[in-house]
């Protein structure tokens, strides 16, 4: 049996401790040099939810509802309705209660979805079961 030579990078013994502070950001999937601090920080719709949501259960029904309603996609529009956003609003301007950037920033779009449902269902868990039975919340 012939013998492979492994490629030097996993030859290495050493572990991430023994990694320069610039590649443990990049393995961490962070920004290195001139990124601002907020793009450095920037977070996708889902973890920023996840933040806003650390129950499981809590987090996969909101998961769930926001999901089928926009894709998590924060500029979804439906066509035949309007609504807008990652809750789906209706009308959109409701969110201005939690932001003037409403159109544009994901955290105030969740934070008025994740209001909606514990004001209206209780939960997320109880948006996404009455989701569940009539195809929209």
């Amino acid at each position: 049996m012939s013998r492979v030579p492994m490629p030097r990078i996993f030859r290495s013994k050493k572990t991430t401790a023994g990694l320069t502070a610039a590649a443990a950001v990049v393995l961490a999937g962070g920004a290195l040099m001139g990124a601002a601090p907020a793009q450095a920080a920037t977070l996708s719709p889902r973890q920023i939810a996840h933040q806003l949501v650390p129950n499981a259960t809590q987090y996969a029904a909101f998961d769930q509802v926001v999901a089928h309603e926009s894709g998590w996609n924060p500029r979804a529009v439906n066509a035949s309705s309007g609504a807008y956003g990652l809750g789906q609003a209706l009308p959109a301007s409701k969110m201005a209660s939690f932001g003037p950037n409403w159109h544009d920033d994901p955290t105030t779009q969740l934070k008025w979805t994740l209001n909606y449902m514990n004001s209206r269902y209780g939960s997320p868990q109880g948006a996404w079961t009455f989701w569940q039975q009539h195809g929209w919340y």
